[in-house]
């Protein structure tokens, strides 16, 4: 379970979040929305710790990471949290295998067990002919299936998902909210995911509302 407990963040002048208090449970999909500049980004940015509160206190489990030092905090991160994001951020030079594993190599994860890991997840989002395939050669809903598997790779606590079906078509997009749903319900995944994309919202197992910094 993740738990954030009055989380402030400013930009200057500018006041994003204005005491956030949010418990997420696991396995379950979690939808953000909200209009543009509500802090819906931010916020998921605090929650994957690619920026850092005002003041607050980021509960993982037992763990509250908002003390932790920069390095302590990017070895958290690869380990417990995976990203998704609207455009996929897949390495161009490397194949669809090796963007896969890079997180897990990043942990320390020999060369064959992370291509084992990658290569099931692959097969499983439908991919196992892209394997070979660098970015350019995939299409963009390949290449966010790609960015799921990657996402996965750590098996992390909870994956955190940015406008991910932003750039898609409608049958691409409604593909992936599927796959969200698929994972939740075999691997036991939890998403938190911002979203313009009501119908997601709607379907999802707890919908936050922000407006102005604050949660409705």
């Amino acid at each position: 379970m993740i738990e954030i407990k009055n989380i402030k963040k400013s930009y200057g002048n500018l006041e994003v979040l204005k005491g956030i208090n949010l418990t997420i449970p696991e396995n379950k999909i979690i939808t953000i929305v909200g209009a543009s500049g509500a802090g819906k980004s931010t916020l998921l940015h605090i929650l994957g710790t690619l920026d850092s509160p005002d003041c607050g206190e980021i509960w993982y489990d037992r763990e509250n990471i908002a003390t932790y030092s920069q390095n302590k905090l990017s070895s958290f991160r690869n380990n417990n949290i995976g990203f998704v994001f609207q455009f996929h951020h897949l390495l161009p030079e490397f194949t669809a295998l090796e963007n896969v594993c890079m997180p897990a190599w990043i942990k320390g994860i020999n060369k064959k067990e992370a291509e084992q890991k990658a290569l099931k997840l692959l097969n499983r989002l439908g991919l196992q002919e892209r394997i070979s395939h660098k970015p350019a050669e995939m299409s963009g809903g390949e290449q966010q299936r790609v960015s799921v598997a990657r996402a996965l790779i750590n098996s992390p606590k909870v994956v955190l998902a940015d406008e991910p079906s932003g750039n898609l078509d409608v049958h691409t997009k409604n593909e992936l909210h599927k796959l969200f749903f698929t994972l939740r319900d075999e691997m036991q995944q939890t998403f938190v995911i911002v979203t313009h994309d009501t119908e997601l919202a709607e379907m999802s197992d707890l919908k936050i509302s922000l407006q102005d910094g604050k949660i409705l």
